[in-house]
Parts: C-alpha cells; sequence; structure tokens
C-alpha cells in the first residue's frame, strides 16, 4: 500500500475541518498498516459541537429533506467502490460484503426521503362522548435541540447512515462519534450528506478516545437523546449516566438459528446455507449474526455434514480481493478471543470439524458440533465467524428453554414447515425478531428492529421507528363547528 494511500482526517464541526496535534491511527486488519489518521478530540470539541447543534433551528421543508436524502443515496451509489474500499481497509470485511453495505446504506436514504414527505399527525374528534365539544384535537412531531449519536466498529456506514438519515427526515441536529476503530467512512459519508445539501450545523462529526471524549457525548447540557449502537458495557454506562435523556440502546446479540425435526433433506440444506451465511456474512460481526445453531437431535446428524460441506468451501483471505468471500474480524486480539473459546469449548467435550487455522485478524469459519449450550462460546456473544452447532432435544418447548436461556434478546430464526410450530416458537422466544426460514438479522431499513433483556432497552430502529424517536408529539386543540 503507497504512502500517498493514507487519508489523514479531521472532524466536521459546523462547517470546519477541524484537526488536533494528538492523532488516533487507523489500522488494515488485514496488515496491520496504518490507512490514516482522525483527531483526538477532547470533550471540549464534543461541546462545540453541541453548542453549534443546539443554536442552529433547522427550517427544510419536507421537499427539501426529502431532496437531501433522496440524493445522498444516490452518491454512495455513485460512490459506491470508494465507499467498499474504504469499508474493507478500515474494517476488514471482504469487498463483496462491503458492496452490500452501500446498498443497504442507499436503501435508508430512500426509505427516510420517502418517509419525509409523511406527515403522520393524528386528529381527534372531541364531540365522541356526552361530555363533548366542538372541538378537534391535532398532534404534530417537532424536533429536539441536538442528538447524539454514538457508532460502532462493525457497520461504519449503515449503522451511521441509520442514525442520520431519520434525523435529517425530522430536521433534527445531530453530532455523531463513530468508533476510533473505524472513523473513516463516518467522515467521508459527512461529506456526501453536505454535497447533497444538507446543512453542516445538522450532522457533525467528532472522534477521540472514548476516555477522552465519551462522557461527554452522553451528558452535555444540550443534548435531549442519546442513540447508541454497541455493547451491553457501554450501554448500561450510559443508561447509568445520562439520566433523564431519552436514550435508544441497541445493544449486543446472541442470536440463534432453530432448526426443527420436520425438515426433509432438501429443506436441511436449505436451512444449513442460511446457517453458514449468517454465521459468516460481514465476517459474523454483526449484533444479529448467527451465533448458535440449535438443531434437534433426530435431524442433527443429517444436518451437520452439510454445514460443514458449506463451510469448507467459503474462501477466505485477502479481503481486497474481489474474490474473497470472508475477510478479517476488527483485530487480532479479538479473533484469538474467538479461538480461544472455541478451544475451550472442546475441552468442554465440543468437535471442532472444521479450522484450517487463524492468521492475525484473518479468522477462518470454524465448524464445531456437540458445543455444550452452557459453554462460553455460545453463552457469550462471540463476534466471528465461528458456526457453532448444539444439538438440542425433540422437545419445542426444551429448545425454547435453551434458546431464551442467555441473557440477550434480539434476534432469532427458526426453520420449520410446521405453521403451528412457527408460531409457537414466534411467542415463545424472547427476542425482538424471529424470522421464520431466515436469518435472524433479515430486515428492511424501515421495519422496525432492536431487542429486549440485554440486547437493548427495547426502543426500535428502522427509518420509521427512528423518526418517531427522534421527535416529541405536540397536541394543539381548535374549535371545530359540527
Amino acid at each position: 500500500m503507497s504512502k500517498t494511500e493514507i487519508r489523514h482526517e479531521g472532524m466536521r464541526i459546523g462547517g470546519e475541518v477541524v484537526f488536533t496535534d494528538d492523532v488516533i491511527e487507523v489500522t488494515y486488519p488485514y496488515t496491520g498498516e496504518v490507512i490514516g489518521t482522525v483527531p483526538a478530540g477532547t470533550a471540549e470539541h464534543a461541546a462545540r459541537a453541541f453548542q453549534i447543534a443546539a443554536d442552529y433551528t433547522p427550517k427544510l421543508s419536507r421537499y427539501e429533506r426529502s431532496q437531501i436524502l433522496q440524493r445522498a443515496g444516490e452518491l454512495i451509489g455513485e460512490r459506491r467502490e470508494y465507499l467498499a474500499k474504504w469499508l474493507v481497509l478500515e474494517l476488514g470485511i471482504c469487498h463483496q460484503h462491503a458492496i452490500y453495505e452501500t446498498k443497504r446504506a442507499q436503501d435508508v436514504y430512500q426509505f427516510a426521503a420517502m418517509q419525509a414527505l409523511n406527515d403522520d399527525g393524528e386528529i381527534f374528534s372531541c364531540d365522541l362522548t356526552h361530555n363533548g365539544k366542538e372541538r378537534k384535537i391535532f398532534t404534530k412531531r417537532e424536533p429536539v435541540r441536538a442528538i447524539s449519536a454514538i457508532t460502532p466498529f462493525n457497520h461504519p456506514l449503515n449503522m451511521v447512515s441509520h442514525k442520520i438519515a431519520p434525523s435529517i427526515a425530522t430536521n433534527n441536529c445531530m453530532v455523531c462519534k463513530p468508533t476510533e476503530l473505524t472513523p473513516l467512512t463516518a467522515i467521508a459519508l459527512a461529506d456526501i450528506l453536505y454535497e447533497a445539501g444538507l446543512p453542516p450545523e445538522m450532522f457533525q462529526i467528532v472522534t477521540g478516545l472514548p476516555g477522552d471524549i465519551g462522557e461527554e457525548m452522553m451528558v452535555n447540557d444540550h443534548i435531549d437523546i442519546i442513540t447508541f449502537t454497541g455493547g451491553v458495557p457501554v450501554g448500561k454506562l450510559i443508561a447509568s449516566k445520562a439520566g433523564y435523556k431519552r436514550q435508544a440502546l441497541e445493544l449486543g446479540g446472541n442470536d440463534p438459528l432453530i432448526v426443527c425435526n420436520d425438515l426433509s433433506d432438501a429443506d436441511l440444506d436449505r436451512a444449513a446455507t442460511i446457517a453458514v451465511a449468517g454465521a459468516t456474512g460481514n465476517s459474523g460481526q454483526r449484533c444479529t449474526a448467527i451465533k448458535r445453531i440449535l438443531v434437534q437431535q433426530s435431524v442433527a446428524d443429517r444436518f451437520v455434514p452439510l454445514v460443514l460441506e458449506k463451510a469448507k468451501k467459503i474462501k477466505f483471505g485477502d479481503p481486497q480481493d474481489p474474490a474473497t468471500e470472508l475477510g478479517c474480524v476488527i483485530h487480532a486480539q479479538a479473533a484469538e478471543v474467538f479461538e480461544n473459546r472455541v478451544l475451550q469449548a472442546e475441552k468442554e467435550g465440543a468437535q471442532i470439524l472444521y479450522h484450517p487455522g487463524r492468521q492475525g485478524a484473518l479468522l477462518p469459519p470454524i465448524v464445531v458440533d456437540h458445543v455444550p449450550h452452557a459453554s462460553e462460546l455460545v453463552m457469550e456473544e462471540t463476534f466471528g465467524p465461528i458456526i457453532p452447532i448444539v444439538r438440542v432435544p425433540d422437545d419445542d418447548a426444551e429448545v425454547m428453554a435453551i434458546s431464551n436461556g442467555t441473557q440477550f434478546g434480539l434476534s432469532s430464526g427458526v426453520c420449520t414447515n410446521d405453521l403451528n410450530r412457527a408460531i409457537a416458537y414466534i411467542n415463545g422466544l424472547d427476542v425482538g425478531t424471529c424470522n421464520i426460514w431466515e436469518q435472524p438479522g433479515y430486515r428492511i431499513e424501515m421495519s422496525p428492529f432492536g431487542g429486549i433483556k440485554d440486547s437493548g432497552n427495547a426502543v426500535k430502529e428502522g427509518v420509521i421507528e427512528a423518526m418517531k424517536f427522534f421527535t416529541n408529539v405536540k397536541t394543539y386543540s381548535l374549535p371545530w363547528p359540527n
């Protein structure tokens, strides 16, 4: 990699590019090379951005907001290869997965552009009871002062988009702190939004280490709403620090794919395809990735060889090679943790069926069978392309108890052809999403998404829900003669 490719970026505060003497290096997980730097910002930088946001009153019409969002989606499409290149470099995912992320982000802006045109105000007639009056009550939605957005490393484009697009659609001002691990894509996105016509006061980017800037992102007096996607410990820290501020906490997951015993050989093959894709997509670095495959005992011996066959076909290696189907995890330390969990599960009775060997941050798709359901490998969120198979009883109630037996409750997938069983799982699993014959994480960017228990505080994301969350409802009434 030539030195000319290193990006030295500044923060985006109030329309200015702001640098600091101290910088944070961003590295390419595959080689460890430095690919860029961002400022080591401080609480003062964040405070300045929030002051600018609070002092600015957006006046964009619905049409103008919709046009900005539409244009942003178009620009992402036009710059797909550039954005994918930097997603690969700072995150280490393969090029194929990076391209997919740019397409998802485009959907976010398309849906937000549509929803910006939709006035969801309500009207209540007041002559409905014996106490009735000749009046009507109306509702309207109003933006807040400032939104604090704290985003994770695993979807540097799409996660930021899921926060900023609904914010623009509702005429809000947002200050975003992307993680220091993958900040370059968020900065590129900010520039795209400005080019699309967004006033810079409505979206600002600050960068820095959590210890230097994190607290200001939680406690600044101008913040009305905090939207956070990331790990459970930080989410609970925000909940303890932020107090009265409104919070959307999207945290970890430990998502099962449940394979039921009513499946034919062809169905089991289909389920195995879902299992391997769901466990390895985005290098397994999705809160909704399949972290546990719960297969009922009587079909397990037919199912496991199909999983193994598909896992062995995955081409893993150089993330920049267009033929690569699985790149790196975020860094070598993470890969080592996940590999060690596999080795620990083996000591507990699991059988490693496929493990071609880890190379730094490059973790292959490791297939592990007979994993005890109490093993750390499947009780904790193992954020990598591990394919752990837990053999479970043929009793659905017991399977649900095992599935529900972790602290997480984000998403789930169930493979069954029995409608009554499907309904029972939908009703019985303690999760925010249950998909039948699909990966746990399947959704469109507009549909509600979120978790319960340690996976989140049950506030939903997705464009429509986020637009509601980012606004205050005001009611007003008028005399209205019949």
